[in-house]
Parts: C-alpha cells; structure tokens; sequence
C-alpha cells in the first residue's frame, strides 16, 4: 500500500505550520499553551506525560502520541504491540506484498468465494458501502486505470492514454463486480481480471486498529496517524483537546488553511496537489474519476472529512474529491457528513464547510 496524501496533521506550538496561523489565534494558542505547560512542569503531573511512537507502514510512516500512559506499561513494550498489529495488517491488505491475503485474492482468477479473515473482508464490507454511497466514486478496483495513468506502483510516464486504452482498461473495473461477507469471512469477484487495492481505505483502518490497540491497554488520551489520516481522543499534554491543522492544498507552500478541534473522531483529507503531471500546459490529477477512466478535472482541490469511523473518512475524502465541490457538498450534507471542500480559484483558494463540520472548527480560523 502507498501513500497518498498528507494535508492534515496535529496543530499547536511546536507544530512547523504554527507560524501560519493568524496572528490572534497564534497569540492565544501560545498563551494557552505556555501556562499549562508551565504547570505540568511544576507539578510532574503524570497525566500530561506525552510518549511519542514512530515508524514506517504501508509505504509512508505513522506517529502515535499518548499522554498519561499506564505506570506499568513500558514504551518499548507499546511500540512493539504497534508494529506486530502494523504487521499483520500489512499482511492482509497489501498490494505489495505478493503473499498477502489481497495479493492472493488478486492472483486467483477464480470467481468462487475466497475464504479471508475478518478484517479483510471487513474493509472490503465497508469500501463496498462506500462505493454505493457515492455511485461508484470511490472504488477498490479503479488501480488498473490509475497505473495506466502512470501514477501506479511502476516506473512514472507521464503520458496520455489513448481513448482506446482508457476503455479497455475500464471493461476491467467497477464496484459491483466485487463482493464480501461477514459470515463466514470471504469476498468474491465476478470478473476473473478484477483487482482490489484497499490504499484509500487501509490506512484509515489500521489508524482505528491502534487506537482499539491503546484502549485495550488502558490508554485514553491518544493522537494516532498514518500517512496523513489520523485519529485523536482525549487530551494532549496541555490538556487541551487535539487541534489539527488542515493545509491549505498548494503545489509549493504548505500553509495552514484552517483549524479544527477533535475528540474521539478520525480525520482524513484527499487532495490533487501532491501527485500529478502536466504536458501542454494541463494539470493531470492521480485522482481517477472511475466513471471516465480520466484524471478530475474540477476545481476542488481537497476534501477533508471528520468521521467516528476513520476507515469510513478515509474512503469518503476519496469518494468525496472525485465527485467535486458541488456535487460531492450536496452528497455530505444530505447525509450529516462533517466535510470541507477547499476549491482553487483565481484568486487562490475558498472554501464549503458542512454544517456538522463546523461544528469542529476552531473559532477565529479561516
């Protein structure tokens, strides 16, 4: 699994984008900050103790925070319990690892049902759900037109496909060749060449499955994130709520565009300005419209979406960011989804927030 986007990540004073938050936001933020630091300094408070954890997963790297960690648990011992379950996700979804549950999947040409483990046939479940809540915008088995783009695994060429190769490479793909059960575990295709790449909803599981981890070892307080989606519960060591900061998606810069507080919810942000080529002037996306077999060509230049679920945020910025800023809005509010669209324009960039994503902002934010 490769990773796909950054544009979120944990917002405060020692965050490098802190500089770009507006003035009196900033002011606050680091009067807030330095007095409870100050007291959790003099008072050895164990509850504002923060523990860092890093590493590399699924072709990018993951941070864990936790404050207040148990007296009894040790780091080290935390750190391994991350990377064994790192582990055994990688080798059940992984495209890369030929041995995987998904990489046999994809080798068998059979159309019988393949008996998996409940958690691949699990997120197959819930990107099917995805798959159907936004007509086949988000897809699982879009990889085919995306390596033909050259914006797969291989070596990059940046060229443009034939209407012919675009056609033959879309007869391989959709949604509704593809099936999963919960009892007993097993997914299905009814194409024998149809492929399943979880990238755009992995990382947000395995996000959910170290934070079910921490729970179970007594850790309440928590800031998890792989490869840009994360998760935040709790406290940071402040004792502040996690602020986040969603950038602004430029090609260059790196900009914060706007804060939000969470609590016991994932974050996750698609966007077309970290991965693209361009020839004769045009801008061509990795994001794949599946229903074109072509790059969007729209204007929306990110979409971050804040879910309990952050394997369903995941899936949804992706299904989100191909559906574009007017149609993909009109989705997420009919159906309650906290979501920000940040659309480029002449002028730079603008934004449509949801109802329930407002909800999260930090007051004074863009």
């Amino acid at each position: 699994m490769q990773a796909r986007r950054a544009g979120i990540r944990e917002y405060g004073g020692n965050s490098p984008d802190f500089a770009n938050a507006p003035s009196g936001l900033r002011k606050l933020c680091n009067l807030v900050i330095g007095v409870l630091a100050l007291l959790a300094s003099a008072c050895g408070d164990p509850a504002l103790r923060l523990v860092e954890l890093s590493g590399t997963t699924m072709g990018t790297t993951y941070n864990v925070k936790v404050v207040g960690m148990p007296a009894e648990l040790k780091k080290k011992t935390l750190h391994a319990e991350i990377e064994k379950k790192l582990t055994a996700i990688n080798a059940q979804m992984s495209t890369y690892d030929r041995a995987s549950e998904l990489s046999r999947f994809n080798i068998n040409r059979s159309t019988d049902w393949v008996e998996t483990s409940t958690d691949l046939a699990a997120v197959v479940r819930e990107a099917q759900h995805v798959s159907e809540l936004t007509a086949g915008a988000f897809d699982v088995t879009v990889a085919p037109l995306v390596d033909l783009w050259g914006f797969g695994p291989g070596d990059r060429q940046d060229r443009i496909p034939s209407p012919g190769e675009i056609a033959a490479t879309a007869a391989r793909i959709g949604y509704t060749h593809v099936r999963a059960r919960g009892s007993p575990p097993a997914i299905r295709k009814d194409l024998p060449d149809v492929h399943i790449d979880l990238s755009a909803i992995a990382k947000g599981y395995a996000v959910d499955q170290l934070t079910e981890l921490l729970e179970s070892l007594g850790i309440a307080n928590y800031l998890v994130e792989i490869g840009g989606e994360l998760r935040g519960r709790g406290h940071n060591d402040t004792g502040s709520h996690w602020r986040i900061g969603i950038e602004q998606p430029a090609f260059k810069d790196r900009d914060v565009h706007t804060v939000i507080t969470i609590n016991d919810v994932g974050v996750a942000t698609s966007g077309d300005y970290r991965n693209y080529f361009e020839q004769d002037g045009v801008r061509y996306s990795h994001t794949i419209n599946p229903h074109t077999g072509r790059p969007v060509t729209h204007t929306l230049a990110s979409v971050t979406v804040i879910g309990y679920s952050t394997t369903e945020a995941d899936a949804l910025a992706t299904g989100l960011m191909v559906l574009g800023a007017d149609e993909g809005y009109r989705l997420a509010e009919r159906e309650g989804i906290a979501a920000c669209f940040i659309v480029r324009t002449a002028d730079g960039f603008t934004d449509r927030q949801t109802l329930a994503f407002g909800r999260h902002r930090v007051d004074g934010s863009s």
